[in-house]
C-alpha cells in the first residue's frame, strides 16, 4: 500500500496466501491441469491482481460471461479460457475471434457457433444440477451429434456437483455416473478432449479420479466449503474500513435508522467508514455481528445504512479516529472469518466475498 494514500474501506489480499492454497489444490490432484476459477471478480479478490499472481501455476482459467474474458486478456495474459456460463447470442462471434472457450448446453447453441467459424467448446453434460447442460440420457446422442461439426473442436466435457458440500452419497452417486457417460463419450468419438468435475469441495473430499482438469474456486480464496478442511487453507482476504469519528452518546439514544438499538448507557460509539454499498451485509444489523478494533471485538449497533456503520468502542479507551477496523479477517489474536459473517447475515460464504464492492480498494500485499 502506498504510504501517502488513505483508504476508507480495503481489502488486503495477500498473495502467499492465494499460492499457498493452489499447493493445497496441487497436493490433492497430482498432475492434473489447474483451471482457476476467477470470476465474479475472482470471487471479490480482483481479476486480474488474482490472476496475475498464479498465472504461473495454473493452466486456465475460468470466467462466468465474455466481459470477465476479455479483461483477462486486455491485461495480457495468454491462458486458455473457459467461459463457465453461456452466451449471449450476441456474444458468440467475439467469442470466437478471441479464441475463448465456450460452454456448449444445447444442439442449438452447438450449431451456432459450428455456423460462426472455428472454436473449441467446453460440452457440458446436467448430471444432477438442474443450471446448464445436456441431459445426462441425452448427452450421448448430442455428443456424437456436435462433435461431428465442422467448425467445432471439444476442448473439453464437464459436469458441475448441486451438493458437493451436503450430500456425500448423492455426490458420490454423480462422480460414477459421470465417470460412465464420459466412458461412453471416448468409445464413441476417441478424441484428445480432457475433463473435468472438481471444484473445491471435490477437490477437498472426493479427488479419487481427479480427471484432467480441476476447478479451483472457493478454496483458491482460502475458505473451504467443508469445515473440515478450513485447517489446510489461509484466507487470502483481509477486509479493513476505518473509524471516521468518535462520539460519546448518551443513556437512551437511538442509533441508525429505525431506532432498532437504543444506547442502554452512556456508550463510546465509532462511526465507521463503510456500509452496505461497500457491501457489508446489511443482514448483520442487530444479530450480534462484530468487527476488530486493536485487535479486540467491537459489537456493531444497529442497522447498517449504506455507507457508514455504527460500533461500540466503549471498552477501547485508546480508540482514535482514523484506526483502522477489521470487518473481516485477522487483527492481533482475534479472527471475524468469513464464515462467522455468512452464519451471522443468514447467508453463504460465497456470497459474503463476492459481494464486496467495486469501490473497496484491493490492495495486493
Amino acid at each position: 500500500m502506498n504510504s501517502k494514500e488513505i483508504y476508507r474501506c480495503w481489502a488486503e489480499i495477500d498473495r502467499s496466501a492465494l499460492l499457498h492454497n493452489l499447493g493445497a489444490v496441487r497436493e490433492r490432484i497430482g498432475t492434473a491441469d489447474v483451471l482457476a476459477v476467477v470470476k465474479a471478480n475472482a470471487y471479490g479478490h480482483g481479476l486480474v491482481g488474482v490472476s496475475e499472481t498464479v498465472a504461473s501455476e495454473v493452466q486456465l482459467y475460468g470466467v462466468a460471461n465474455l466481459e470477465e474474458a476479455i479483461a483477462l486478456r486486455t491485461a495480457g495474459l495468454p491462458h486458455p479460457v473457459i467461459i463457465l456460463g453461456p452466451a449471449l447470442p450476441g456474444e458468440r462471434s467475439a467469442i470466437v475471434e478471441r479464441e475463448f472457450i465456450p460452454t456448449v448446453s444445447t444442439i442449438e447453441e452447438a450449431q451456432a457457433f459450428d455456423r460462426i467459424g472455428p472454436v473449441s467448446i467446453n460440452f457440458k453434460v446436467d448430471t444432477g444440477m438442474g443450471r446448464m447442460g445436456v441431459p445426462e440420457i441425452e448427452s450421448l446422442a448430442v455428443f456424437k451429434k456436435v462433435s461431428g461439426f465442422g467448425n467445432l473442436r471439444v476442448h473439453s466435457v464437464s459436469t458441475h456437483m448441486p451438493v458437493s458440500n451436503e450430500d456425500a452419497a448423492y455426490t458420490r452417486d454423480q462422480l460414477v455416473r459421470f465417470r460412465k457417460v464420459l466412458e461412453q463419450f471416448r468409445a464413441e468419438v476417441p478424441g484428445d478432449y480432457k475433463a473435468h468435475v472438481l471444484q473445491s469441495a471435490g477437490t477437498l473430499a472426493f479427488n479419487e479420479t481427479p480427471h484432467e482438469i480441476v476447478r479451483a474456486g472457493v478454496m483458491l480464496y482460502g475458505v473451504s466449503p467443508l469445515p473440515e478442511f478450513q485447517k489446510l487453507l489461509r484466507p487470502a482476504m483481509v477486509w479493513k474500513t476505518r473509524i471516521a469519528l468518535i462520539r460519546n452518546m448518551p443513556a437512551g439514544h437511538g442509533i441508525s435508522y429505525g431506532r432498532s438499538f437504543i444506547t442502554p448507557r452512556e456508550m463510546r460509539v465509532a462511526t465507521l467508514s463503510a456500509g452496505y454499498a461497500d457491501g457489508y451485509p446489511r443482514h448483520l444489523s442487530n444479530r450480534d455481528a462484530a468487527v476488530l478494533v486493536r485487535g479486540k471485538r467491537c459489537p456493531l449497533l444497529g442497522r447498517v445504512t449504506m455507507d457508514l456503520m455504527m460500533i461500540d468502542v466503549s471498552q477501547i479507551k485508546d480508540a482514535a479516529v482514523g484506526d483502522e477496523v477489521v470487518l473481516m479477517g485477522r487483527q492481533g489474536d482475534e479472527e471475524i472469518s468469513t464464515t462467522e459473517l455468512a452464519e451471522r447475515a443468514d447467508t453463504i460464504t460465497w456470497e459474503i466475498i463476492t459481494r464486496i464492492g467495486s469501490r473497496v480498494r484491493r490492495v495486493y500485499v
